[in-house]
């Protein structure tokens, strides 16, 4: 793993303290649950993780920035920084759920550079290193991934999250014509979208509506992967509010229906 191979050994370990703690605590009778400013879910699972996670790279790179969901920090383009997400799915945790995982990410001067996303109640695991290829854990020794190799919209499976954020943009509309036009259609969400864009078994992943934290690890899997993560606006960064990550074949098609010029109009007309 180069340069970056201590790096990378620290996430994992963080990775596997995460998955004792969030387990511990995934379908607990007394799990607390709490509703965030915005409305999203916020348990002591979620708490606790960051702040150990916290904790742990305190001691470790007490020179390092941190920022995470739930206790907040500043993006910045210089220097290290470890981005975390403790639950990426958080809602699917309260209801009981597999399908959520811890993301950890090291940025260099605002780029990812180590990815680790843990999801234990699956049992898996996925993780990348800048330069060195992307790789999933599910019993055994890990797997290398690479994107698929689809190149029609005709021919994709696509992966979303949900409808709703779609239609907050104005997209809805767009949204739908790209998914009437492509194979398959699932919304497998969050993280796993990505890890599924990453192994090859979907074509398309994209959310209109999402944070930095949400995004770090994805982006260098699905890169690192041999695919394509931008913004909808085509800028190549995990911090541009939204994103569209193909197999790269597919990137400048996705992009298209969601930068034309009608498009532009209707986004103008959205009330506010």
């Amino acid at each position: 793993m180069g340069k970056y191979k201590e790096d990378l050994g620290l996430a994992l370990e963080l990775a596997g303290m995460s998955d004792q703690l969030t387990m511990s605590r995934f379908e607990a009778t007394d799990l607390s649950v709490k509703s965030k400013v915005d409305m999203t879910p916020v348990t002591d699972a979620d708490l606790a993780c960051e702040k150990m996670l916290r904790e742990e790279l305190a001691k470790a790179r007490p020179k390092d920035t941190i920022l995470g969901e739930e206790f907040g920090g500043d993006a910045t383009p210089e220097g290290r920084q470890w981005v975390i997400d403790p639950i990426d799915g958080t809602k699917n945790f309260v209801r009981g759920v597999p399908v959520w995982a811890t993301l950890i990410a090291l940025l260099e001067d605002g780029e990812p550079i180590v990815a680790v996303i843990s999801a234990p109640a699956m049992r898996r695991r996925w993780f990348a290193c800048k330069n060195s290829g992307a790789f999933r854990l599910f019993g055994g020794e890990p797997r290398r991934l690479r994107v698929s190799q689809v190149e029609t919209i005709e021919e994709a499976s696509i992966a979303m999250s949900s409808l709703e954020g779609w239609k907050e943009r104005g997209l809805r509309k767009e949204f739908l014509e790209l998914t009437d036009s492509a194979w398959r259609l699932r919304g497998f969400g969050d993280f796993w979208n990505y890890c599924l864009l990453a192994e090859g078994a979907v074509d398309v992943a994209l959310e209109p509506e999402v944070s930095l934290w949400d995004l770090a690890a994805p982006y260098l899997l699905v890169t690192e992967a041999g695919g394509q993560f931008t913004s909808l606006d085509g800028e190549n960064t995990p911090d541009g509010g939204s994103a569209v990550a193909t197999n790269g074949r597919l990137q400048d098609a996705v992009l298209g229906y969601f930068n034309s010029p009608a498009t532009a109009v209707r986004q103008t007309e959205v009330p506010t």
